[in-house]
């Protein structure tokens, strides 16, 4: 069993797979470092911001995210966190996207990384463990994507808008503001940031006000407040946005996260 130990002191154990847990209090930050084997990382419970050069992925706990051995990184933990990670070897690795990516984890894959911590280091690679760890391997190769990352552009001028951005996030800021503020045509400034970020302008803004809501629904604020203060309209717009990028309300979103309890709309 490994619980509250760090990761680095296992990742030699011969075994295609190993599993760590941990707990950690709110706004705990976890400072920027890799990892020799590629990282699901898993909240139990919580939610995480996990920051590399290549953008920020908010962590909400029925998802997961999957890190490729030597990407650094740093985690921010938003409330109590409990951590439920599992490290692969490059062959099992291999079955997982070759970036960072946020994923879904179905209650299967849910119930079985947290059995995978309780596994020994050195578990019977023949036996019971290693016909879980084959299934957990499976499981994961089959989650699904989900669109919690926020891309950071390498451009400097750019980087900078949207650092701006992320501050402070108003869907009600247009593109014109800036094309003007970076000097580009409409068209050149929308080309140069689908180049820079793989997304559409207003699909990253959709982005980056998602992930400025999920901490803030995760610590109970009412919908409509985030609604508002992220400049939207109405909170039945929001809820639309979020329904659209999520799969499912603000509501449920949170009620899931906490397990139940009650909305506050």
């Amino acid at each position: 069993m490994v619980r509250l130990a760090r990761a680095q002191d296992h990742e030699a154990t011969p075994r295609p797979l190993i599993a760590v847990g941990n707990d950690y209090p709110a706004g705990h930050l976890h400072p920027t470092h890799s990892h020799q084997r590629g990282q699901f990382l898993h909240a139990e419970r919580g939610t995480m911001m996990v920051v590399t050069e290549a953008g920020g992925w908010m962590v909400p706990t029925q998802a997961g995210v999957w890190i490729p051995a030597g990407i650094a990184h740093s985690i921010r933990m938003i409330g109590p966190v409990a951590t439920r990670s599992v490290y692969l070897t490059a062959p099992l690795a291999a079955r997982l996207p070759a970036t960072c990516q946020v994923l879904g984890v179905a209650p299967l894959l849910r119930h079985l990384l947290i059995a995978a911590v309780d596994l020994p280091l050195e578990y019977e690679a023949e036996g019971r463990a290693g016909h879980l760890v084959a299934l957990l391997v499976e499981e994961l190769a089959r989650a699904p994507t989900l669109p919690f990352c926020v891309p950071a552009p390498a451009e400097p001028r750019l980087a900078l808008a949207c650092r701006r951005f992320c501050a402070a996030p108003d869907i009600g800021e247009d593109i014109a503001a800036w094309c003007r503020a970076l000097g580009l045509s409409r068209r050149g400034f929308t080309r140069m940031f689908r180049a820079e970020t793989g997304l559409s302008f207003r699909a990253w803004q959709r982005r980056a006000c998602l992930q400025a809501a999920l901490p803030r629904l995760a610590a109970g604020e009412r919908v409509t407040t985030v609604a508002l203060e992220l400049g939207y309209g109405a909170p039945a717009a929001f809820t639309a946005m979020f329904r659209q990028v999520v799969g499912v309300s603000p509501q449920t979103w949170r009620a899931n996260a906490e397990g139940g309890g009650p909305d506050q709309s």
